[in-house]
């Protein structure tokens, strides 16, 4: 959608539902660009908001709904657990505010629509992550294939593995919980970069284990204590994209091998070889046959700040009118992928996935986060 003026003018104020983990690298960057302004911090731990405030220098903190209250808070960031993503999304748009959430969208289909819908119908933006994408990472493996380095793309290969977070997060159980395990918590990431690259997927079907019932956290406060496993902890997927092109994806907390970041791109042309999508720097490697002078670095162009940079190009978009770069409706078509994938686990069949996406450019190589535009 575009986005209609508000009238305001300036950097746009921001506040956050979750001052958790995530929250230090969203606030690390949102505090430092130009074009926004943190103003509040909520979350159900009052002391917890009010120390991430304090520490980040914002002027508020307090409860949800005294966020809500604040006019100033123009976007929220939505840091809660993929449970309570629609939950409180809605409860936002209600409150007439735009939504940043974190990945994924929501835990079914008919939870996002009706989030989706309630956005239109109020006239405001819900964006979701990764804005990983946006990075200078994946935008220079993104321009030099849509420049044609590669010829037209055709097959992938991505792998994600490593042994579980409960390994280092102090709290990982919502990890393991519906909603999440290695698809739904790193699936975005890599499907998101996939759908940049070729377009929206037709059809899915995959494979999904867990190789045990519980695990068990390894560091914090709660080191020793027995959670239950939810969710398969392995899948191997296959998609097809409307184009013709397929994609084969690994999703894995059951490897004492770790391999992240590993996406590759094969065309008429070549192979080309993408940075983790999960961090927003790193050069691609183009191959154009197997000898060492066939092989080149393609080096990075473009911003590398992190976390917080789609917020940033939301409020850039709130206050000029326009639409957004990276719109929610790619978080929306990602999650109808993972919830396909997951069906596809459980009949063991082809599962169509009946959304699409427009096509989606490269970002400019000029745009800089860091640029003050608003002020």
């Amino acid at each position: 959608m575009t986005n209609a003026s508000t009238g305001k003018t300036g950097p746009v104020g921001v506040g956050f539902i979750g001052a958790g983990v995530i929250s230090d690298q969203y606030l690390e960057n949102l505090v430092k660009f130009p074009d926004v302004k943190v103003v509040f911090i909520a979350d159900l731990d009052l002391a917890r908001a009010k120390a991430q405030a304090d520490k980040y220098s914002v002027a508020l903190s307090g409860t949800v709904d005294e966020l809500l209250a604040n006019a100033d808070v123009e976007i929220v960031v939505n840091l809660t657990i993929p449970a309570a993503h629609a939950e409180v999304d809605l409860k936002c748009i209600a409150a007439g505010k735009h939504v940043w959430s974190e990945k994924p969208y929501a835990l079914s289909r008919e939870s996002a629509r009706e989030v989706a819908v309630a956005a239109d119908k109020a006239g405001v933006l819900v964006c979701v992550a990764p804005d990983t994408i946006m990075g200078g990472g994946i935008q220079t493996g993104l321009r030099a294939i849509q420049d044609g380095k590669i010829g037209t793309p055709l097959t992938a290969m991505t792998m994600f593995q490593v042994g579980g977070p409960e390994s280092w997060h102090p709290s990982p159980e919502f990890l393991f919980a519906k909603g999440a395990g290695p698809l739904m918590d790193m699936g975005p990431y890599y499907l998101s970069t996939l759908v940049s690259i070729f377009g929206p997927a037709a059809r899915v079907t995959g494979t999904g284990s867990k190789s045990r019932d519980t695990r068990v956290i390894a560091t914090g406060p709660k080191a020793g204590t027995e959670f239950p496993v939810e969710v398969p902890t392995h899948v191997g997927a296959m998609i097809e994209f409307e184009s013709g092109a397929s994609a084969q994806c690994i999703f894995s907390f059951e490897s004492a091998l770790f391999r992240m970041g590993f996406v590759e791109i094969n065309g008429t042309e070549g192979t080309i070889s993408l940075p983790d999508p999960n961090m927003f720097d790193g050069d691609s490697e183009l191959h154009l046959g197997p000898e060492p002078e066939q092989i080149t670095k393609v080096e990075l162009t473009g911003p590398t700040h992190g976390r917080g940079t789609g917020v940033l190009e939301m409020a850039q978009a709130i206050r000029e009118g326009r639409k957004v770069r990276i719109p929610g409706e790619i978080a929306l078509h990602v999650l109808d992928i993972m919830i396909s994938i997951s069906e596809a686990i459980e009949s063991k069949t082809w599962v169509e996935v009946k959304s699409t996406l427009a096509p989606i450019e490269a970002l400019p190589v000029s745009w800089d986060p860091a640029d003050a535009t608003l002020s």
